[in-house]
């Protein structure tokens, strides 16, 4: 299993070695991010492969909806840091096996990601060309 920790976050905490978060309350519980939630766990890494490797695990098992059944309570659904780390920790001796695969999988997750960014940025400039041409329609039109 590779190195790493995961622990409650405390706010205003800083972290020397590479890591990210991963949301704890509420439907979008395990979304991993690179900046802390009010309340998440933090997961600390040896290493920046590490990192890289394991951050697209968080994301792919938080958008499959993986976490959904080991979320309780009745108002706002959360769930524990036992549960997080045995699971997360499952996932990542899984990935280990298949360590090939998943390194093919991770590649092209990171560029349909970039692609996704480039693409959202390209539908904000769209947007800002449409407002300047409305604009200007509308000032010619006094």
């Amino acid at each position: 299993m590779k190195n790493l920790t995961i622990k409650c976050h405390k706010s205003g905490a800083t972290y020397a070695k590479p890591h990210f978060f991963i949301l704890n309350k509420g439907i979008n519980s395990g979304k991993p991010q690179k900046y802390p939630y009010q309340n998440c766990f933090v997961i600390i890494f040896e290493n920046q492969n590490d990192f890289d490797n394991l951050y697209f695990t968080a994301y792919s098992l938080w958008k499959t909806n993986f976490w959904h059944p080991f979320l309780v309570g009745s108002v706002v659904l959360f769930f524990h840091v036992s549960v997080f780390k045995r699971e997360f920790k499952k996932r990542v001796d899984i990935s280990e096996i298949k360590q090939e695969q998943y390194n093919k999988n991770a590649e092209t997750l990171k560029l349909l990601e970039d692609k996704e960014k480039e693409f959202l940025k390209n539908i904000a400039i769209i947007n800002d060309f449409k407002k300047a041409i409305k604009y200007k329609y509308c000032n010619t039109i006094k």
